[in-house]
């Protein structure tokens, strides 16, 4: 063993995040520095794991590593000399003792003690041993909490002070606590633009306002703060409490099936949960959520528990393990308030476990929306449509057949309840009844019951045949041919050839012809005919229906662009656009309109001008319905397609929020996709993160690559980590696929994320693998660039000579470029020169390093590239002078 190894190993651990993979390297950074027998080393990194117990999730252990490195820095001040970060700790000490309630009271309060009198004899303010004695009054519901407080506030800060965005935070969870809410705005608010780089912010602070947003009616800040803390929270075991707080933002404000999502990504967390007082939050939380969740109507639903020794993982039902959660969150809480001597824990853990709605749903997202109510009963009548004084049924009947042809479905229906309630107290007559038996058809065909209305159309042709009635069988007979062929069956196509026969062949003063027809062309083109449809159109009279001259452009312009004339049917849809407008009836231009605006938005030159305030026009005329969600749905995709991605945003949305509303998910779930790509165009990278991780579930294949594409951009562009991992994904798939360019591509990406995040050693792991992608993909100019990058990385992490070897294979690498493109070459030699002196020069090969740097500026010049050949210069005259 030597310290070398346990300096790589501490190196090591700086790359990754808290959590249990940095702090298993920092224990064996431990042992081996126990092992070379070097006990200042040894101190340092136990000082190091203190912190990866506190932040990993593992506080408890970290009350041994701190009691060790304190008892070592008072045995020898000198030789162990952490003073600032020991008493830094101290704070974490006193808050975490409070979690376990198997650990006296007195503890906390003697290490309180201790810690005053150590920042006294320090010369450091007391402000953070008043924080700290608040934190311990309030975990007790002690009164004496309020007057620490306003010493807290008072005493002067100094650098054993909380930072900028934890001091208020603690402050805001007190005036919280106190129902103070404007004051906890007040004194957050300031924090809330201020740029935080500590581990625990800005989420916490967002978390800890989370009540106070609710309460002042600051719903959308409400909703964003969730947003953006709960993202970071979530992959942090030791941030199990601060996720409770979400599971009750999303109870409090409608947003159950959220909590659910959040509550199953979590559940498995309560096997290791970092403290007993956590465990109790969580519970509490998720009990509270899933009475919500019960109160809605989903008690029948169960939630995956994960397996646990030797509990095997279930599907358990919501309202056992409410029951469960809520024992175990007051069985914890009885813990705390007999050690403490209060009710307050058990106080808390009843207000969570019975916390009333705050608002009755608050959207998290412009396209987050309730599913439709369920449709009112019907009345028997219209509003405003008073029928109470027509008791004939014949003329019910009549006005059902004026109301139908003249598009009012309400009225005709309405007229259908009258007959309904004449007809119990007076018999109709058998034709009576076969026009209502074909009604009934028309009803349950908007209801969307075709089956049904089959059997309808086909007994009401029965009686009307009969009845020796030919033109009004011939017209249920096209109904029930359409309807059959709209279900699959093609041999409806028989039933609506013959009645469109008999109806040409007898005219009457209906347009029963035209409407015959009409019906013909649009079955031929439910069956991909259209030629046939066309030639039926061709036989419609123009005077037999003049006011149905839309449709019949509408159906020509269908046919047409199923044979491929896109001109054509354009020109069609354009002349059904035209009648509609002129006919006074605005919202018959819709199914033109929209049809017309996706033929122009496909060409080539994308939309235009037209395509846009067609799709303008559509959705002004529509009332909400999916046709609706369809225009938001297209132009929304036009925008995106016009570079106008930020305009794109809102119909995106509201596409997918009507769609999720009506129950159509599979259409919602892959428009989502397509919003997060507005959003990350326009720069709104966390919803596009979100948005994309929405849709991921329900997507595969392709769909799928281009969401998580989406998502590792947005990532990137937050600086997330996970960018490099989502990346790293991609990289996977298109190594399956063969696709060697795509691979090297993802890997240099996710490189370039760790890279900026300082994850240098993981970042060169990344770049080498990509260099050994670009030489499959025969790609040279990848393979010098990547082993370029992957050089630094390796110097930056402090591995200079591995740095000095990769970069070395870099510059051979350049005998690979193409002979034909010198410009490229150039640039490309004079990168791994200038890159190439900087390593050396690290390294202590200095005039190397001079001569490498002299051709990087002598390339660059070359190349007329001012800027990097002045950089480069002035590196070369730097170690000229180290050299001299």
């Amino acid at each position: 063993m030597t310290t070398d190894d346990v300096y790589a190993l501490m190196a090591r651990s700086q790359e990754l995040p808290y959590g249990e993979a940095r702090t298993v390297l920092i224990e064996d950074a431990l042992r081996r520095a126990e092992a070379a027998g070097d006990e200042v080393l040894a101190f340092h990194v136990r000082v190091r794991l203190t912190d990866a117990y506190r932040y990993g999730g593992e506080p408890v252990k970290a009350f041994a590593t701190f009691s060790r490195t304190l008892a070592d820095h008072d045995r020898d001040p000198a030789r162990f000399d952490e003073t600032h970060s020991l008493l830094w700790q101290m704070k974490a000490v006193v808050s975490s003792l409070t979690s376990f309630p198997e650990i006296p009271l007195d503890r906390a309060y003697a290490v309180l003690d201790d810690m005053e009198r150590r920042y006294k004899a320090g010369g450091h303010s007391l402000q953070a041993v008043y924080h700290y004695r608040n934190v311990v009054a309030r975990h007790i519901g002690d009164g004496s909490a309020h007057e620490w407080f306003v010493k807290w506030r008072a005493a002067e800060r100094d650098e054993l002070s909380d930072c900028e965005g934890c001091d208020p935070t603690g402050m805001a969870r007190h005036l919280v606590e106190a129902g103070r809410h404007e004051e906890a705005f007040e004194i957050a608010a300031p924090v809330l633009s201020a740029q935080l780089s500590c581990n625990e912010q800005p989420q916490s602070i967002q978390t800890a306002l989370l009540p106070v947003y609710l309460r002042m009616g600051r719903l959308e800040e409400a909703a964003s703060a969730h947003r953006r803390a709960y993202r970071v929270h979530r992959a942090r075991l030791a941030d199990l409490g601060d996720i409770a707080e979400h599971l009750v933002f999303c109870a409090v404000t409608g947003n159950g099936a959220r909590g659910l999502e959040i509550l199953q990504r979590h559940l498995g967390w309560l096997d290791r949960a970092p403290s007993a007082h956590a465990d109790m939050e969580f519970s509490a939380a998720a009990a509270s959520l899933l009475r919500v969740v019960e109160a809605a109507g989903h008690g029948a639903a169960t939630l995956r528990r994960p397996a646990s020794d030797d509990r095997p993982a279930a599907d358990v039902p919501l309202p056992e393990l409410r029951a469960e959660l809520a024992g175990r969150a007051t069985a914890l809480a009885a813990r705390f308030d007999a050690r403490n001597g209060t009710s307050h824990q058990g106080d808390l853990v009843r207000a969570t476990l019975e916390a009333e709605p705050v608002v009755d749903f608050l959207p998290l997202a412009a396209h987050h929306r309730r599913p439709a109510p369920a449709p009112a009963p019907r009345g028997d009548s219209a509003p405003g449509d008073d029928l109470a004084s027509v008791d004939d049924l014949g003329d019910l009947l009549d006005l059902v057949e004026r109301r139908r042809g003249d598009g009012d479905l309400p009225g005709m229906l309405a007229a259908f309840r009258r007959f309904d309630a004449v007809a119990g107290t007076t018999e109709p007559t058998p034709l009576q009844k076969a026009r209502r038996l074909d009604g009934r058809g028309v009803e349950l065909a908007v209801e969307g019951d075709g089956e049904g209305a089959a059997r309808c159309w086909e007994e009401a042709s029965r009686l009307y045949a009969e009845l020796g009635d030919e033109t009004r069988r011939h017209r249920a007979l096209g109904r029930l041919g359409a309807m059959r062929v709209d279900l699959g069956d093609e041999d409806g196509l028989e039933q609506v050839t013959a009645s469109a026969e008999y109806l040409t062949a007898h005219p009457g003063e209906d347009g029963d012809a035209t409407a015959a027809l009409l019906r013909l062309a649009t079955a031929r083109l439910g069956l991909e005919q259209p030629a046939e449809a066309l030639a039926a159109l061709d036989r419609v009279d123009p005077d037999d229906a003049p006011d149905r001259a839309g449709e019949l452009w509408f159906l020509q312009g269908r046919a047409l662009l199923l044979t491929g004339d896109t001109d054509g049917a354009a020109a069609a849809l354009r002349r059904s656009a035209d009648t509609a407008r002129v006919s006074g009836e605005p919202e018959t231009v819709a199914s033109p309109g929209l049809l017309l605006a996706r033929i122009l938005s496909r060409r080539e030159t994308g939309p235009d001008e037209e395509a846009l305030a067609l799709l303008d026009e559509v959705v002004a005329v529509l009332p909400p319905s999916p046709m609706r969600a369809a225009a938001h749905c297209d132009r929304g995709l036009a925008l995106l397609a016009a570079d106008r991605p930020a305009d794109a945003v809102a119909d995106l949305a509201e596409a997918i929020a009507a769609w999720t509303a009506e129950g159509m998910h599979e259409q919602a779930v892959h428009l989502r996709v397509d919003l997060a790509a507005a959003y990350l165009a326009a720069g709104r990278h966390l919803e596009a993160a979100e948005a994309a991780e929405e849709a991921l579930p329900g997507l595969d294949g392709d769909a799928a690559r281009r969401c998580r594409l989406i998502l590792a951009h947005a990532q990137k562009e937050m600086g997330e980590e996970d960018a490099a991992a989502t990346f790293a994904d991609l990289a996977e798939d298109a190594a399956r696929d063969g696709r060697h360019d795509a691979v090297a591509h993802f890997l240099e990406e996710a490189g370039g994320v760790l890279t900026a995040l300082d994850r240098d050693a993981l970042a060169a792991a990344r770049f080498a693998e990509a260099a050994e992608a670009n030489e499959k993909a025969g790609d040279p100019y990848g393979v010098v660039r990547t082993r370029r990058r992957a050089a630094m990385c390796l110097l930056w992490s402090g591995d200079a000579d591995e740095a000095v070897a990769v970069m070395d294979t870099a510059r051979a690498a350049l005998a690979g470029l193409p002979p034909d493109n010198e410009p490229a070459r150039v640039w490309e030699t004079a990168l791994v020169s200038y890159d190439q002196a900087r390593i050396l020069a690290q390294a202590g090969r200095l005039p190397e390093a001079v001569a490498h740097a002299s051709a990087a500026a002598d390339g660059f010049t070359t190349l007329d590239e001012t800027g990097a050949a002045e950089e480069a210069t002035r590196l070369h005259d730097d170690l000229r002078s180290a050299l001299n």
